[in-house]
């Protein structure tokens, strides 16, 4: 029988959000109702009449709390299969009732992990046993009980019976099942990730690879409108970063906006003074530095004004007042700004003054910290997945090493350290002019380095006399020193290590230029 009318549930949540609501409903239908601890008294001062477990079992609850559902009482009624005589006939000889409704939604053991001061005692207790039992047992018989494991799936089965007179439908328990395992497998990967942190666990690429990520939310389509998408969250983040960003105003988040905002927000994560970022289609466009935000913005901005339209802004500074003002300034368009925060005249600026006001994404996401150290990069290919450790910056700038007769002067230096920092966020292969704490020209993606130099000068025209040039990789020939000397570059900085690095240093003294070693490679494929 495909149908299945709930006539006995059993209620046991730690997330009690929607709970007295879906027990009242349940109640009116003659649903008898079992419950435990808390959830029981939860229901009880809202008038909902339950049985303690107790009664069902005969046999109080022990070691404060640690068993209490663990009993045939419980698990034969759940995985009793109805169909089958001698199930029906072993039940009714150790008068033993059936339940066809589960709810639990496990003890907060990610949140409580995250939560910082939480103790390993803390922690320990949180790690259910009963829960995890009971859902297994009630999704392995889904043929004839039905499962829930969060608040959000409540709706949609009172619906359901509500329609069809207490009646859940096998594919509708089906559903709960394959999400009720799913719960349980992402809550033991929580659970062996803690307990491998704790161990020290060094084996950073285990030999098997378990990852588990919660959806927020649907997008309307992935990176084109035939494709399908949705946006995914990893347990226990709680950095500043997209996932964790709150959204302040404007029309749902795509696909396309997600990917730019993290680029955006990544780069201006690298800067310490103020700085603003302007990515298109997930390179940088602009990016700068300066001792005010709204200057800042206004030279990102310059970097290129044709290709900033329609693009992302990020910041790594609160959004005051001036620089709203530069954002909503005549013939601008922004898809999305995201930053710490925003003051409230920058807020009321941005969404009630330009003609975009009712589209703009806002995000906010607090202070700007560095992100995890030990974070992953995942990347699918078809029939497997690439990981590797992420290409954080800073530590090769310590590093720097002059390799001409000349020495960068203090200005170029600076100049050069914005460079450095914007293009480990360009694709490869990637060059970088910057000029007075400015992007002036991006050469991203190009097969052949020497093609990235002469975009990036192309993009900057002018603005190149007197630039200065970064590049993510060494230079393979001495054309890309030759080429940046002809539009006015006066220093570079590369990592070195090409077996041609005495050509390109050659090159670099006889145009009088100053080139710095960094000895890291910064590849963005």
């Amino acid at each position: 029988m495909a149908d299945r009318r709930i006539q006995r549930a059993l209620l046991s949540v730690s997330d009690k959000s929607g709970l007295v609501a879906l027990a009242q409903f349940l109640q009116t239908l003659g649903v008898e109702l079992i419950s435990t601890g808390g959830t029981r008294q939860a229901l009880l001062s809202a008038g909902v009449p339950a049985r303690d477990i107790a009664e069902v079992t005969g046999f109080a609850e022990i070691l404060d709390g640690r068993v209490k559902t663990l009993h045939p009482h419980i698990h034969a009624g759940i995985l009793a299969r109805r169909d089958d005589p001698r199930h029906g006939e072993t039940l009714t000889r150790h008068g033993i009732s059936t339940i066809d409704l589960i709810v639990s939604n496990l003890y907060p053991f990610e949140n409580v992990v995250a939560a910082p001061g939480s103790s390993p005692e803390q922690i320990i207790e949180n790690i259910d046993i009963g829960g995890p039992t009971l859902v297994r047992a009630a999704a392995k018989n889904f043929h004839d009980v039905a499962v829930v494991t969060d608040p959000g799936q409540y709706e949609e089965i009172l619906a359901e019976m509500r329609e069809r007179d207490g009646i859940l439908s096998l594919a509708t328990r089906q559903k709960l099942a394959m999400a009720a395992f799913s719960r349980i497998a992402a809550y033991d990967q929580a659970i062996a990730a803690y307990f491998a942190h704790v161990a020290g666990q060094t084996e950073r690429f285990p030999t098997s690879l378990h990852l588990s990520f919660s959806k927020r939310i649907d997008l309307r389509y992935g990176e084109n409108p035939h494709q399908s998408a949705a946006f995914y969250i990893e347990p226990g983040a709680t950095h500043p970063c997209v996932a964790t960003a709150k959204v302040l105003h404007g029309k749902e988040l795509s696909y396309n906006n997600l990917l730019d905002l993290d680029s955006a927000l990544n780069l201006v994560r690298d800067f310490d003074r103020p700085a603003a970022a302007i990515i298109k289609h997930n390179n940088p466009c602009g990016a700068a530095e300066a001792e005010q935000l709204d200057q800042a913005f206004h030279l990102a901005y310059e970097s290129d004004p044709q290709s900033a339209f329609g693009g992302v802004f990020a910041f790594n500074r609160v959004v005051d007042a001036a620089t709203a003002e530069q954002i909503a300034a005549p013939n601008r368009f922004v898809e999305a700004v995201i930053a710490p925060g925003f003051t409230p005249e920058a807020w009321h600026l941005l969404t009630t003054r330009p003609k975009w006001k009712d589209t703009v994404r806002l995000l906010e996401v607090g202070e700007l910290q560095p992100g995890p150290a030990t974070a992953l990069e995942y990347r699918r290919v078809d029939g497997g997945l690439l990981v590797q450790t992420r290409d954080h910056a800073g530590a090769d700038w310590a590093n720097l090493r002059t390799v001409t007769r000349r020495a960068p002067t203090e200005a170029e230096l600076a100049d050069l350290a914005v460079a450095w920092r914007v293009v480990r966020h360009v694709k490869s292969n990637a060059i970088v002019l910057a000029k007075g704490g400015m992007v002036v020209g991006v050469g991203a993606g190009q097969m052949s380095r020497v093609d990235a130099v002469h975009l990036a000068a192309h993009k900057a025209g002018e603005r190149a006399r007197a630039s200065v040039l970064a590049s993510d990789a060494f230079f393979p020939f001495r054309d890309n020193v030759d080429a940046a000397a002809a539009v006015g570059v006066t220093a570079i900085v590369q990592p070195g290590g090409s077996v041609r690095d005495n050509e390109a240093i050659a090159a670099a003294d006889e145009h009088g230029l100053a080139m710095v070693f960094t000895g890291v490679r910064h590849f963005r494929h």
